[in-house]
């Protein structure tokens, strides 16, 4: 086995998943706000060192994405943070994309842009003890999207960025994420889905990317959030596993799926479906980012000295998670 094979399964296996807390300082700001706590910089890594010094890192979170502040930052007791979270039994990631910009010749979309310098900025963030590395790229469902030019352009950039990744020794994600915003239906996001992950992997093929040193963050199967024909769990976990059976090479160790949209629940309830119905022979697990933190979030603003019980909060999210991610959750074990 690879040294990128082993760090994808190590991420993935026995039911953990990954913790996405690689908000943008931007994004940040505004989920403070909401919360109604200063958007500092001492702010902000305090409440991620409450997440990241929780007991649920050693048991449930493999890996954890940062953002370029936060990894260069210092923990309360001078540890640098990919420290803490190797200490934690976890394994320090980097969101490396420099955000979605308009896509030219189709300016009602986006391309996923920070190709320029990534290879230099690899080698940085690998010294500062990443091991793994996200990417995404965003498409938009409607009659005419996404179009052929961004769903190539989305996936040739993927590609370029899993090939500079892996060269550096680290595990790309490879993140093509269909927007739940629309009024597009099941079928359409099945359909569409399917095209842009077949293409990704056109691409990484193309591209001498090795599929076993990967990891797949897609969204689920589900309607617009305007459509007005939802359709029921069970559906979204048996479209989301079709999906995947006739679009992703079997080489590809592990999805990791991104909750977009959902509510705490629904993305822990669609997770456990997909794998009590799973009869394939991917690893199936989660790298939430709200669906993970938002509650924690919303206690631990109540007083953001008390770190044993917003931990608390974080540890049940995780745990749940993780059951999901072994098809072992009810609703029963929710508070």
């Amino acid at each position: 086995m690879s040294e990128l094979n082993n760090i994808a399964l190590k991420i993935l296996s026995n039911g953990k998943g990954i913790l996405a807390a690689d908000e943008s300082t931007g994004t940040m700001t505004k989920r403070l706000d909401a919360v109604k706590v200063p958007s500092t910089a001492e702010n902000r890594l305090l409440f991620r060192e409450t997440l990241f010094s929780s007991s649920s890192m050693s048991n449930c979170i493999g890996g954890v994405i940062l953002y370029d502040e936060t990894i260069k930052q210092e923990t309360s007791k001078k540890d640098k943070i990919t420290e803490l979270i190797s200490k934690m039994g976890s394994i320090p990631g980097i969101k490396v994309d420099s955000g979605a910009k308009t896509l030219a010749g189709s300016p009602n979309e986006k391309i996923t842009e920070g190709l320029d310098g990534l290879r230099e900025r690899l080698k940085e963030y690998h010294n500062l003890g990443a091991r793994f590395t996200k990417w995404r790229g965003v498409y938009s469902i409607s009659r005419s999207y996404p179009s052929k030019l961004s769903i190539y352009s989305n996936a040739h950039a993927l590609a370029r960025y899993s090939a500079l990744v892996q060269e550096s020794n680290m595990v790309p994600i490879v993140e093509p994420e269909i927007l739940m915003d629309g009024e597009h239906s099941a079928k359409e996001c099945y359909e569409k889905t399917s095209e842009v992950i077949k293409k990704c992997f056109e691409e990484l093929i193309l591209h001498n990317v090795d599929l076993k040193g990967i990891i797949l963050k897609p969204n689920m199967i589900l309607a617009g959030n305007k459509c007005k024909d939802q359709i029921p769990n069970e559906e979204v976990a048996k479209l989301t596993l079709r999906c995947l059976k006739n679009s992703v090479p079997s080489e590809v160790p592990g999805v990791a799926f991104l909750s977009g949209g959902q509510t705490e629940t629904q993305a822990t309830e669609n997770l456990n479906l997909i794998n009590k119905y799973n009869d394939s022979n991917f690893i199936l697990s989660y790298s939430y980012g709200r669906a993970l933190q938002q509650s924690a979030l919303k206690f631990w603003a109540k007083d953001i000295n008390n770190i044993e019980d917003t931990q608390k909060v974080f540890n049940h999210r995780a745990k749940m998670n993780t059951l999901a991610a072994q098809g072992k959750w009810s609703k029963e074990l929710e508070i």
